[in-house]
């Protein structure tokens, strides 16, 4: 008796895990405090735009800053 080949399964395996917010604070170090601002102004063509975040975390202090300038 001749035996057929398997075929290979290739599929991708996933395993999801739920978080909760004090797990994800762990995981992350969590935020001791943040702040956003943003500012859009549109003038006839021209428009600007910027957005400034901060945060304080247990591994310190990050921040960063987005500009954008365009004619429409």
């Amino acid at each position: 008796m001749r035996k057929e080949p398997r075929a290979m399964n290739v599929a991708p395996h996933l395993v999801a895990a739920e978080l909760n917010d004090a797990d994800l604070d762990n995981v992350s170090g969590g935020v001791g405090a943040a702040t956003t601002a943003g500012l859009h102004l549109q003038v006839g063509h021209l428009e600007v735009c910027a957005d400034l975040d901060a945060l304080v975390s247990a591994d310190g202090v990050a921040a960063s800053v987005n500009a954008h300038v365009g004619v429409n």
